[in-house]
């Protein structure tokens, strides 16, 4: 079963989001309160597959400085909204729509993007974007249906 893990946010554009409890879903607008709404990017979605893989590739570099120093990947680090579980969003394609929870419709727009800073960051690699057909409140642990 495919599901919502975390939703993030945050107020500015650039920064990494902060996990909440639940927010809403505006159609034709994105996460109401957040830096990118109203944006072409009105919504970022990114696997914790993804991020689980990047955890355990720098894991693999040096697991005693990894452990040591306490690094972790949380949600909303790489600036995504939405963090889904058993979907494989890069497959999905260019218009595939994603139902969140009761209400919420998403269509993806886009597949990853181009770097736009300095660094490493994993949404423009393996997240996806998408505009809001229909708005709804949204919360972690909504099962989403492609």
């Amino acid at each position: 079963m495919a599901e919502l893990v975390a939703v993030c946010m945050s107020e500015e554009r650039g920064s990494t989001k902060k996990p909440v409890r639940q927010a809403m879903l505006r159609e034709d607008y994105g996460l109401v309160g957040d830096g990118h709404a109203g944006s072409v990017r009105q919504v970022s979605l990114l696997a914790v597959e993804s991020i689980n893989k990047l955890f355990k590739a720098l894991e693999s570099i040096n697991p005693e400085r990894m452990h040591s120093q306490g690094v972790e990947i949380k949600p909303g680090d790489s600036a995504e909204n939405l963090v889904t579980e058993g979907v494989d969003l890069l497959s999905l394609g260019i218009g595939a729509r994603i139902r969140v929870g009761g209400e919420a419709i998403l269509e993806i727009t886009e597949i990853g993007k181009a770097f736009h800073r300095p660094g490493f960051y994993l949404l423009p690699l393996e997240g996806v974007f998408a505009r809001v057909v229909c708005g709804g409140m949204v919360r972690q642990g909504d099962r989403l249906v492609y």
